[in-house]
């Protein structure tokens, strides 16, 4: 096929970004990586296989440019599309699916200022305001910096929180912000203030997971027992804490000895689903196709959750290691770790342990000296909420639009590039450890007979205590908001369980336990363990407003009940808030719309995308200020 290109052509500085990522990279397994002639702005190339051999690294390369320049110009996406062999029109398709790509000249330094339910009680409208009358309005306010408002950064413990991007520098967060921080940031000396692999001041950890500054309440954990104590970019600090001990024991066991001990313990995927972790990684071990992946999803985008960023920023050797057990389990020599492009500290953490660990011999052709062969590639999302789905999480790391896949086929039969699959998030995988150390049985001796073990819990909002907290599934909802300090503000009026994607639930719930059957017989979900209270006199109507224009914005657009029925919810939601609803038409428009979008959405963000909206009608929290 042949690739028709604009006659624009890319500055020095955006060949040599694209030229950084792409000079030495491996084609992915998916097909050979051939050779091409081009001449005149034209490329002739072998078909789609050929192209697909490298297409894998459509989004690195973007990133490269837009890490470098600050924005990803036309001649810089045909140059982009030279070297990978992809349909410049594809390439443009994939720049602008997500947020953080700008296809659009901008400044170099863009503050990215998050105005998501937690943030915007916490002050983020103060930091528009000042931001606005230092820059003006805007992305493109001024020469040299500009900002916008952003969903939820993941940060919501310490928010108000802002992202900063950087061009030619490293993106770095700053939480709690403010106005003047943030325009300091921007405007001074950024590389003085500390980029995403400065260590955190102290007491740092402390504040993200509370209970690892208490000493009683730190000897009872497991997930997070490390945090706090083993410094997160010393790989002899995680091995003196423990680390590795359980790739070691999980060499000596073999392949089949690792899954019956995560078949005795019964765990079930901590993302939402549920769906039991035994029987997806015995499909992919058995699968007769080669080769097999590993992918750690690690796109944490549901509003209100942070767990998973705590953990790889705190504990990063342990992200690395589960997943290395999980390639060893399932014979994939190759895995994946897709990280949310919002999570720069997260990002460099997980890189300088990858890294060590390739320089220790627990990475690469011969894990520990025993023969296996396992490696890892970080890739980094882009800003798009949809990619934390599996399947559209490899159509991003495939160098295509993060869009859902129909299933089946399942990704235990044809995942990432076609192959086998596991993926899994993080919690998930980590939990894999304390399986293989302690035994399957050992830890399905804690938690309830359908939810063993521990669960992270993501605690914001209202709540004095805010953070990451483990506890043993059966703890009352009750009890983990006194775990925090309880609610602020008074009792809270209501609860939202799960996230955007989950349910709010009234004040006679607060003795549910916290279990997967526990919340379903509530009509709630655990989904990625968000558990933010509302005090009474807050305005749900503008906190449901807001949740109705992240799933509009967060729509892939894929399929039409999610992409026109996320519009038709928010619509509904204005005018149900500036009207009233005297006859009950909005009201049932909203039943029918949420009925739709459950029936006939590919994926979940359109089954999800009505479920806070529909709970708080049925609670009565609509209609009125409380």
């Amino acid at each position: 096929m042949d690739l028709r290109l604009a006659a624009a052509e890319p500055t020095a500085a955006e060949r040599a970004a694209v030229d950084a990522v792409l000079d030495g990279a491996v084609p992915a397994a998916a097909g050979p990586d051939l050779q091409h002639a081009a001449a005149g702005g034209r490329i002739e190339v072998g078909g789609a296989r050929a192209r697909r051999g490298r297409r894998h690294l459509l989004l690195p390369a973007l990133h490269g440019v837009q890490d470098a320049i600050g924005w990803i110009s036309p001649a810089a996406l045909n140059y982009v599309s030279r070297r990978l062999d992809v349909p410049p029109a594809e390439a443009y398709g994939v720049a602008t699916f997500y947020a953080l790509l700008a296809t659009e000249e901008r400044p170099p330094r863009v503050a990215h200022v998050c105005d998501d339910i937690v943030c915007r009680g916490a002050g983020a409208a103060a930091i528009g305001r000042g931001l606005e009358q230092r820059l003006g309005g805007g992305a493109h306010a001024g020469p040299g910096a500009g900002w916008m408002t952003s969903p939820c950064l993941g940060l919501c413990e310490r928010a108000p929180a802002v992202l900063l991007q950087l061009a030619g520098d490293q993106d770095r967060v700053i939480a709690p912000a403010t106005a003047e921080a943030v325009h300091a940031a921007l405007t001074g000396g950024v590389g003085s203030a500390g980029g995403p692999s400065a260590t955190p001041p102290p007491g740092r950890a402390g504040a993200s997971a509370p209970q690892t500054a208490r000493p009683a309440a730190a000897a009872e954990l497991t997930l997070l027992r490390r945090i706090g104590a083993a410094a997160p970019d010393s790989i002899d600090d995680y091995r003196r804490h423990g680390g590795y001990a359980a790739l070691r024991r999980a060499l000596e066991l073999g392949p089949e000895g690792v899954l019956r001990e995560l078949r005795d313990s019964r765990l079930l995927g901590r993302g939402g689903a549920a769906f039991p972790a035994a029987a997806k990684w015995e499909a992919v071990a058995q699968a007769a196709a080669r080769p097999h992946y590993v992918v750690g999803n690690a796109d944490e985008s549901e509003p209100g959750t942070f767990k998973d960023r705590v953990l790889m920023e705190q504990d990063p050797f342990a992200v690395i290691e589960a997943l290395t057990i999980a390639g060893f389990v399932t014979g994939a020599a190759q895995g994946y770790l897709y990280v949310r492009g919002e999570y720069p500290l997260a990002t460099a953490r997980l890189q300088g342990a990858i890294a060590a660990a390739r320089a220790r011999g627990l990475l690469g052709g011969d894990v520990l000296g025993a023969g296996v062969a396992f490696d890892i590639d970080l890739r980094r999302g882009a800003g798009a909420y949809i990619c934390g789905e599996e399947t559209a999480l490899f159509n991003s790391l495939e160098g295509f639009r993060g869009e859902p896949r129909s299933k089946p086929p399942y990704p235990t039969e044809a995942g990432l590039f076609g192959k086998p699959t596991v993926v899994n998030n993080v919690e998930t995988l980590v939990n894999l450890l304390p399986i293989v150390l302690a035994g399957g049985r050992a830890y399905a001796a804690r938690g309830t007979e359908q939810s063993t073990g521990t669960k992270l819990f993501c605690l914001s909002g209202a709540v004095a205590a805010p953070g990451v907290y483990e506890v043993e599934f059966g703890v009352t909802l009750r009890q983990l908001l006194d775990l925090a300090g309880g609610a602020t503000g008074g009792p809270p009026r209501a609860v939202l369980l799960g996230g955007a994607a989950g349910s709010f639930v009234g004040p006679e719930h607060l003795n549910v336990p916290l279990t997967f059957e526990g919340t379903r017989a509530i009509g709630a979900t655990l989904g990625s363990g968000v558990v933010m209270p509302f005090p009474p006199g807050t305005d749900f109507a503008d906190v449901v407003r807001r949740i109705a224009r992240f799933f509009r914005d967060e729509s892939c657009g894929q399929c039409v009940p999610c992409r026109v029925g996320t519009v038709r919810q928010e619509e509904a939601l204005a005018r149900l808030s500036r009207d009233g609803d005297a006859g009950g038409r909005e009201r049932a428009l909203l039943t029918d719309l949420a009925r739709v979008m459950g029936d006939a959405s590919i994926c979940a963000l359109g089954h999800t995308a009505a479920g806070a909206l529909q709970s708080a009608l049925a609670l009565g929290l609509l209609g009125q200020e409380e």
